[in-house]
């Protein structure tokens, strides 16, 4: 896995976690055990994501994907 779809990973499990955080927050939730379980339990989305072999993004074929991907821009580029 290289850095750039690391990156992405993090950014994805940060954002998820930072949107329920905030949403806790904004909507009253003082107590910071609550808080923070909720925004542990709020990775599981990507997490999940991150383990389906089949996702086009994180998943075992999203190497195959970005591949095809390259080779269909390319063949539009050269028409």
């Amino acid at each position: 896995m290289d850095s750039k779809k690391l990156k992405a990973i993090v950014a994805s499990y940060a954002r998820t976690f930072v949107a329920v955080v905030t949403f806790a927050v904004v909507n009253g939730e003082t107590d910071i055990k609550a808080i923070l379980i909720a925004g542990l339990i709020s990775v599981v989305g990507p997490a999940i994501r991150a383990v389906n072999p089949n996702d086009p993004a994180f998943g075992l074929i999203a190497d195959r994907v970005e591949v095809e991907l390259k080779k269909a821009s390319k063949s539009k580029k050269t028409k």
